[in-house]
This record gives structure tokens, sequence and C-alpha cells, in this order.
């Protein structure tokens, strides 16, 4: 793959880059993005895989963060909430709208320290903890409003004992408000995002670290170990989007001394066997004041989450711990009819949040809004802290607002539904595109066809050439996995080895076998070997 950006021939830095961006989550691939938009050449590195850390483990949500109003965070909500119909727009096959059941019942009582419950405390003592009905309807209200709503319904308040959504309750769960928020492919997002910076004339280098970064007169000197050994690079300025990694890059990377930090705070999700047969996620209240959301997951799942610990490792090391395990199936269990068990378990991830250190008491009260920090002492840097995966677009823009006064020559603000590779549809057109594509390869059954359009959108029309046969698209990897889109991923995704197939580029992992997985990871690596030393045919 090529792109636009630093030109590297023998490992001497030729042409500076307008930007050199640390990171390939979702933030550092945003940015990239709006950046070659704007006619910026950029260079991105990336340590691992695209998306490999916190952008691949969040809880799959475009969510205005209906429990961010209770900390008063109103800007973040607002922001959030206007993103929502407009990611909608620009990527429809791996967005869609969802609707949310958020159970009430007048014996829970909520133990939290927001700004909203020490108000409530003291108008309302006799509430003794509990979020009254009315409170959470203004809130929604809320939700509603601020974002200047169109594509998705309004709230509306259901019965419990009569509509589908109560079958899989408890009894003692007899109302519900129902309000609307959308799904995303959040790994998939990432890989659009780069896909799309590329196109524009970016270079984006996976599974390249960034050794060293420092100031020489008006420019970065960028050393990076690659696939390719050491590389030297050049930019005018400078991106950390290290995500987890941010404050790492500060002081190791560009050896810069600084106060500015990260909270780490670790969210842990489960994934179960399928608890619920609508199409609807449930909004549960814990009595500790955390809410978590159990969400119908690739057709045959329940994906139950997130958790919020302080995490003190390194953030590679997060994992599920059994406590957090077993707190989401407590939590999930005070609503369910039926207990959900660790037997119910098929599949656990977790990632950690780089918080900005605000110095918030608890994980949970830590903002979640992002944080921009410029740093003017010579050439640019820009370090960015935090974020949510639903303002990723509106933190790229506004990490180009604080860039641009060095770049005159840059372009305006152009994102805003502009859709992503394969989502040149509209918004309610997936059915019709299944359509034509089970029409043009009439051997894919219901459910792959379903899964091609929900993954690549219009482009799945040429990831199968012009195969009539499934045998025509070489060897079954199993679970609908072919080496036809396996090749396809390899060149235009950036995929090199299973994991990033499986359990990033799609989630096909929760439905291969150990010895399938491990087929598809040899062949990868025979097949990349080959593209390098093609003498090895």
């Amino acid at each position: 793959m090529s792109g636009g950006g630093t030109q590297v021939t023998d490992g001497v830095a030729g042409v500076a880059s307008d930007l050199f961006i640390i990171g390939g989550g979702i933030n550092g691939c945003g940015i990239a993005r709006d950046a070659t938009g704007r006619g910026l050449t950029v260079t991105l590195a990336e340590q691992g895989d695209l998306a490999q850390g916190t952008s691949s483990a969040s809880t799959k949500l475009f969510h205005g963060g209906l429990r961010y109003l209770e900390y008063f965070e109103f800007r973040l909500v607002r922001e959030a909430l206007e993103e929502r119909e407009t990611l909608l727009v620009a990527m429809p096959h791996i967005s869609w709208p969802m609707r949310f059941v958020l159970p009430l019942s007048p014996d829970m009582r909520f133990e939290s320290d927001t700004p909203t419950s020490r108000l409530l405390r003291w108008v309302m003592p006799w509430a003794k903890g509990r979020r009254p009905d009315w409170l959470i309807r203004l809130g929604l209200f809320m939700y509603d409003t601020m974002g200047g709503r169109k594509i998705l319904p309004a709230t509306r308040t259901l019965d419990l004992t009569k509509d589908p959504a109560g079958k899989p309750l408890k009894q003692s769960f007899a109302k519900a408000f129902e309000y609307s928020d959308c799904w995303v492919e959040d790994s998939r997002l990432v890989v659009l995002n780069a896909r799309d910076a590329e196109k524009r004339g970016a270079r984006i280098m996976t599974r390249t670290r960034v050794v060293s970064a420092e100031r020489q007169g008006d420019l970065w000197h960028i050393t990076t170990e690659g696939p390719q050994g050491p590389q030297h690079h050049k930019a005018k300025a400078l991106v950390n989007a290290g995500g987890p990694w941010v404050e790492d890059v500060i002081r190791n990377v560009a050896r810069i001394n600084s106060s500015e930090g990260v909270r780490l705070v670790r969210g842990s999700h489960i994934v179960t066997k399928k608890l619920f047969d609508h199409d609807r996620c449930y909004f549960f209240q814990g009595t500790d004041g955390r809410i978590i959301f159990a969400i119908p997951y690739e057709q045959d799942f329940t994906l139950i989450g997130t958790t919020d610990k302080d995490h003190q490792s390194a953030p590679k090391d997060a994992k599920c711990t059994d406590e957090e395990r077993d707190y989401l199936l407590a939590f999930a269990s005070q609503y369910f009819a039926k207990p959900v068990t660790k037997d119910d378990v098929v599949w656990t991830y977790s990632g950690v949040r780089p918080l900005y250190n605000d110095g918030a008491k608890s994980a949970t009260a830590a903002t979640r809004d992002y944080v921009l920090s410029l740093d003017q002492n010579g050439a640019p840097l820009l370090n960015v802290f935090g974020g949510k995966i639903t303002t990723y677009r509106r933190l790229a823009e506004s990490a180009l607002a604080k860039l641009t006064p060095f770049f005159p020559q840059a372009k305006p603000a152009w994102t805003a539904r502009v859709a992503l590779p394969g989502g040149d549809f509209p918004h309610d057109g997936v059915a019709a595109l299944t359509a034509k594509l089970k029409a043009e390869y009439p051997f894919l059954t219901a459910y792959w066809a379903g899964r091609l359009i929900r993954a690549y959108g219009t482009e799945a029309m040429g990831i199968f050439g012009k195969a009539t046969t499934p045998e025509a698209l070489g060897q079954d990897f199993g679970a609908t996995l072919t080496e036809a889109e396996v090749r396809w991923l390899m060149s235009h995704e950036f995929a090199a080895g299973a994991a990033d197939v499986v359990w990033r580029r799609s989630k096909l992992g929760l439905r291969m076998t150990a010895d399938q997985i491990e087929r598809l990871d040899r062949f990868m690596a025979d097949t990349a070997s080959r593209a390098v030393s093609p003498a090895a045919e």
C-alpha cells in the first residue's frame, strides 16, 4: 500500500509531511482522514493493527451518553447527540438505529455521587437514593431535543406486561421508557477512516512503532521501527493520538516534561448466548449508581457491558477479570427472569479508556470529554486525551482547528455526512443492497449476504469478482469466510493475521474453531511471505 506523506526509500527521510500521527485508533485515523481531505500531507504510524487497542473494545454504540446528563456534561451530550445522525448517513452499512428499553422500578435505590444525586438529596431527602420516573423522563426529553433529532424515533413509554420486551424480564418490572441510540461496528469504523485517508493521500503504516520523536529547528524528526526496519521521517507537526499510551509518548518518545496525564479506566464486557429474541437493547440501572447495556450481538449472542475500574498495569494487559465478569452477571440477573451465569458466557473482552486525569474521585466520575493540548515549544505537538467513539469526527475537526493556523493552505472542514468507503447508499437501504448482492451471487445464504453488506456496503459487490459458485472463492475457512474475502482484506484493509480478520475486521471468531483460526493464520502468513518474496513461488 502506498500513499502521500513522508517519502522513505533507503531509511533516510525525504520530504517532510505536514502531520505525523502516532496511533491508529479512531482518533488518529479520524484526524488523518480529516487532514488529508484538507490537502495536508499525513503519515500515520500504529504499533500494532488498526483499532487493536481501545477502539475495538468499546460497547459499540453511537450514543449521546444518557448518564452523562447526571454529571451536567451538557456540551458533551449535545455534541454526541448531534453526531449520531451525521454518522448514520455517512456509514449506513456499519451503523444503524437501535431502540433501548429502560425498565423502571420503584424499589430500586442507587448509591451515586453525581451532581444530580446530590441535588436530589437536598431537594427530595425522602427519595433516599431513588431516581424518580419523572427525572428519567426529563432526561430523555432533553435527550430527544438537544441534538436536532430527525431520523431517529422519539422516546415512548412501554407496558412491559404486554410488550415483548417485558417477557425476558422479572415480573416486578411493569413499565419502561424506550428511546433511540445507534449501533456501530467500532473497529471497522477505524479501518474505513484509515482507508479513506490513504485513498486521499495519507501514508498508513501498521505494525510500526515510533521509537523517538525530537524537535530539530522547525521540524519534528521521527524514527520508526517496522516491517521494513528502522526509518526516519520529518514532519511540521506531531499528533499524539496514542490512546492509553498517550502519556508514554509524551514522556518516553518525545521526552517532554509535562504535568498532564491520563487516567486509565478499564471497561470490560461479556458476550453470552442469546438471552432474548427481539432486536431491542436494554439499559439497566444498578444499585451502585452505574448502568450497563444488554445488546443483541452478531445475531446469535448478547453483549453485556461495561465496567469502570481504574487500570494500573500496562494497557495491553487489559482483560476481563473473574470479578468483573461476575459483577456483570449479577447486575444483569437483577433484571432478567432467568439468572445469567458464567456457563452462558462465550467470550469476554476488555479495553482501557485513556481519560484525561481531572482528579475525579472515581473512575465512573472521571470526565468522558476529550481534551486537546497544544504544545508550541518549537514545532507544534498536539496531545489527544480521552474522547468517545461517537464524537471522533468532531474531535478531529477540533484537532484541525488547533493545527490549521500552522498550515494556512489547509481547506475548511468537510467530513460531515461524507460517506466512508462502502457507505455511498441511503441510510435505510441495507435491505435493497443485500437483495442486490444475493441476485448477483445467488449461492450466498441470507446470513452470508447480510454479513457482507453490513461489513462492506457497496464494496461487497467487488470482493468475489465473477465467481458463480462457493468453490470459486478458494479455501473455505468456516463461518462463511473464504479465501477471496481474506485476500481482499489483506490487500485493501491492512489485515496481516487471523486476529485482524476474525476479531477486528469481523467477529467471526465467535463462530470459528481454534483449528480454523490457526489454519487461517498460516494461510495469511504464507500469502504475505510470498508477496514479499516472489521467488518463493
